[in-house]
């Protein structure tokens, strides 16, 4: 069970990684499919520099604890995908809502399942250590 959790949490690490280093190299590219546009150059190193450090600092630390069959590291991504879902649905509830709010949200939604899935999993490996 812990090694096919490892290969999930590591799945999850290594999504996030890429989509950051996809924004990090072609941010032009990757802001319409997250509904974003850029303006001007200014517009293009927020997206290079805040969206790939969302992505790699939360797929690093998955791999992290993937790697090293730590719960702690998980922290960080879980974090980060609780706070953009809770912004997702606090926008839902200001905005509106649209056809394409709801595919991201379930995306998040399964990453931060499997990353609670990973922290219990861990944890309990840990323990089976100590002992």
């Amino acid at each position: 069970m812990t090694l096919i959790v490892r290969l999930i949490i590591g799945l999850v690490g290594l999504f996030n990684v890429a989509v950051g280093l996809m924004f990090l190299l072609n941010p032009a590219r990757m802001g319409p499919e997250f509904a974003l546009s850029p303006l001007g150059s200014q517009g293009l190193a927020t997206m290079r520099a805040d969206f790939s450090a969302f992505f790699l600092v939360g797929g690093l630390f998955a791999l992290l604890g993937a790697i090293r069959t730590d719960p702690s590291p998980l922290k960080v991504p879980l974090l980060l995908l609780a706070i953009a879902l809770f912004g997702r649905t606090l926008s839902l509830i200001l905005d509106g809502t649209a056809p394409t709010a709801y595919p991201p949200m379930l995306v998040e939604a399964v990453m931060i399942a499997l990353l609670l899935l990973g922290q219990w999993v861990f944890a309990r490996a840990r323990q089976s250590k100590a002992r």
